[in-house]
C-alpha cells in the first residue's frame, strides 16, 4: 500500500531579526514528511494508520526563545526556553475523538526558536540550515505520533532522522 498525501504546510515567521525562507523549508518539510510516510514501519506505527485520508495539514510557528519560554510555561509547566516544540494535537487525541475533515488530517503545530537554533548550530559547528532541517524532521515525527520515553524511542527517533536527512542528500 502506497501512502502518499498531499501535504499542505503553513508556515509563519513571527521573529523579525532572522530572515527565513521560509518556501525552502517547506519543501524540505515535505520531502521528509513523504519519506517518513514510504517506510511501512514508520506509517504503521504512526497516528495516522487506520484513518482514510487523501491530505494531511500541519503548521510552522518561526519565533524567538522568549516565545518558546513563555509556550513552555504556560502550556508545558516548563521553565525553559526551548529550540523546539510540538503540539501533536492529532496524535494526542484518543482515537475515537480524532476526526478526518473532508478527507483532511490536521496534525497540529511546530514550534521553532530561530535564536536558539542559530546557537545551537554554533555550539555543534552545523549551519542554521542544517540545525533547523534536523528539528523540522524531529517535529514532523512528533507530529506522526512518535516520541522519546525511553533511550530504545530515542534511538530508534535518531535513526528514522538520519535516514530521512540523508534522504534529503540524495534528492538534492
Amino acid at each position: 500500500m502506497t501512502i502518499n498525501p498531499c501535504v499542505n504546510i503553513f508556515s509563519e515567521n513571527i521573529f523579525p531579526k532572522k530572515e527565513l525562507d521560509e518556501k525552502f523549508f517547506i519543501d524540505k518539510a515535505s520531502s521528509i514528511f513523504k519519506f517518513y510516510l514510504s517506510k511501512k514501519e514508520v506509517y504503521e506505527k504512526s497516528c495516522l494508520n487506520g484513518f482514510d485520508f487523501d491530505t494531511v495539514s500541519f503548521d510552522f510557528l518561526y519565533c524567538d526563545g522568549n516565545k518558546t519560554h513563555e509556550i513552555n510555561r504556560e502550556y508545558r509547566d516548563k521553565d525553559y526556553v526551548a529550540d523546539v516544540i510540538t503540539f501533536a494535537i492529532f496524535a494526542d487525541t484518543p482515537d475515537e475523538e480524532k476526526f478526518v475533515f473532508d478527507g483532511e488530517i490536521n496534525l497540529g503545530e511546530v514550534i521553532f526558536a530561530l535564536d536558539k537554533i542559530e546557537e545551537e548550530a554554533l555550539k555543534k559547528g552545523k549551519s542554521f540550515d542544517e540545525e533547523l532541517t534536523f528539528l523540522i524532521s524531529h517535529g514532523i515525527l512528533h507530529l506522526l505520533g512518535f516520541d522519546h520515553q525511553s533511550m530504545e524511542d530515542y534511538d530508534y527517533i535518531i535513526r528514522l532522522q538520519n535516514e530521512a536527512l540523508e534522504n534529503l542528500k540524495l534528492e538534492g
